[in-house]
């Protein structure tokens, strides 16, 4: 295995791993560990950055123990990670001045809500391929700048370095050497130029964010230098870094136009390959980076759910309506349907296509003999739902989509998926291999190190190694899963509504 072997650094909103990677895009050892979330006020999400560092590190020494291996037998280190997520740090001392805010905090909603009128908006969709929401970096950052004391003038003078949190580790791997970020996490700022690929300096004085703050920006598959050898026992070459939706494209192996995937994590991100074109949505989506090689960026249209397997792990927490996450299939499974009851898990606001920072979550059509299997698997169909909700506004932009390949840990539970192919209409294909987001990333590094240092020649290449596990073909009467989706779009207008009031 020496040389061959590629590793992988995940780093999601709600745990940090690693896994390494045959060539095969096989498993050979992994290491995981929980991410605590820290909610200080309604609507507000922080995650502590020392905390990912120090975890991120662990789980790199437990995922080669588990294979086996060492650092010297490693090809080459690929990072992904949670997108929008925001930290700013002392370049000197590398301690960050405030803890990361969450891609799901809304602290900033009032703020948007004041300058987003539809002028604006149409401006910076024509720039970015966002909207004017708390979930992208750039008022995160001016929220940072404006509330910490001394942190805008210290951003002046150049002494701070703000990052997504691929910058955060791959500063720390680095010793504090680079600073850079790649294309696809750019994108993800409301400060990055889709057209120009570079960040505008008219984004950065509307949002008052200093140029001094921003990292490099680099291709997906690129030298990102070597991790400080006193770390894991020897330098491992970094070369790649991507967003975990655009990494999971990767993983998904959607290298085409008009292929399609959807992973479904802590929320749900449903990625549509547009090629080389920016395709400007209508239907409130977003056009963002898919990958960037050799300087050509391929790109993409993007529907994001805020809350999906955050609505398993809320039931399993806050509510404490079960034990785990592998008690909900069999509770789905007990029942013919919910009765009517639908779950919108509305808790940071709803995503695509409504954008309604506003919206809060709601239970409705309780009776006297619902009970948790009808909640539990109100929240499982209301992943469901809205990934079709994403796909009707993918449709209009689009062509429509003839199959879905999905990912996440909410896709080993097959009645979830085979829920999905019924509601949508259209087969979902889950792959041999469901971490495709830390597979991405893996294969991408890979492709960095190139065929002679044992990688790859090419995306063809990788293409070629991508394999179904199963495929879910719709079973369900048409006429049913419209009058269930019908109820769904109630659900969700008296959730708004109640919202508004």
């Amino acid at each position: 295995m020496t040389q061959t072997a590629l590793l992988a650094i995940d780093q999601g909103t709600t745990s940090s791993r690693a896994i390494v990677f045959d060539r095969k895009g096989d498993k050979l050892g992994t290491a995981q560990v929980e991410l605590p979330q820290a909610y200080p006020q309604p609507g507000w999400v922080e995650h502590d950055a020392m905390r990912i560092w120090n975890d991120v590190q662990a789980c790199v020494r437990g995922a080669l123990k588990d294979a086996r291996l060492q650092a010297k037998d490693i090809l080459a280190l690929g990072i992904t990670n949670q997108r929008e997520t925001t930290l700013i740090w002392d370049r000197k001392t590398s301690a960050p001045i405030a803890p990361a805010i969450v891609w799901q905090d809304r602290r900033t909603a009032a703020w948007c809500r004041e300058r987003g009128d539809d002028q604006r908006q149409q401006w910076l969709q024509q720039k970015t391929g966002l909207l004017l929401d708390p979930y992208f970096c750039a008022t995160k950052i001016g929220w940072l700048l404006d509330h910490v004391a001394g942190a805008r003038s210290r951003a002046e003078k150049g002494e701070l370095a703000f990052g997504t949190i691929d910058s955060w580790l791959l500063w720390n791997l680095s010793g504090g050497k680079l600073h850079a970020t790649d294309a696809t996490n750019a994108s993800r700022t409301l400060l990055y130029n889709l057209q120009s690929g570079e960040w505008d300096d008219e984004l950065l004085d509307f949002f008052e964010v200093p140029r001094q703050l921003l990292p490099q920006v680099r291709d997906s598959a690129s030298d990102y230098g070597a991790t400080d050898p006193e770390l894991f026992g020897a330098a491992i070459p970094i070369g790649a870094i991507a967003g975990d939706q655009q990494a999971a494209t990767v993983g998904q192996a959607c290298f085409k136009p008009g292929m399609i995937k959807s992973t479904y994590g802590t929320g749900c991100f449903l990625v549509l390959n547009t090629g080389s074109d920016i395709v400007q949505s209508h239907q409130r989506l977003l056009s963002t980076v898919a990958y960037r090689i050799n300087e050509q960026a391929t790109y993409a249209l993007e529907g994001s759910i805020f809350v999906a397997g955050a609505a398993v792990q809320w039931l399993r927490d806050a509510v404490r309506l079960i034990g785990s996450a592998n008690e909900t299939e069999a509770l789905a499974r007990s029942l013919d349907d919910t009765r009517g009851v639908y779950l919108v898990p509305a808790f940071t606001g709803l995503g695509a296509p409504y954008w309604d920072s506003q919206a809060r979550g709601a239970i409705l059509g309780l009776t006297r003999d619902s009970g948790i299997a009808h909640i539990v698997r109100a929240a499982l169909e209301s992943t469901c739902y809205q990934t079709r909700d994403l796909i009707n506004a993918m449709a209009k932009d689009a062509n429509p989509p003839t199959e879905l390949r999905v990912d996440g840990g909410m896709v080993v539970n097959h009645w979830l998926t085979q829920f999905l192919a019924d509601m949508l209409r259209i087969p979902v294909v889950r792959p041999r291999t469901i971490e495709t987001t830390a597979l991405g990333a893996a294969l991408l590094a890979g492709l960095q190190a190139g065929e002679a240092a044992g990688g790859y020649t090419s995306l063809e290449e990788i293409a070629a190694l991508w394999r179904a596990d199963a495929r879910f073909e719709p079973k369900m009467e048409a006429s049913r899963a419209d009058a269930l989706y019908a109820g769904w779009c109630d659900a969700v207008a008296r959730t708004r509504s109640s919202a508004r009031d």
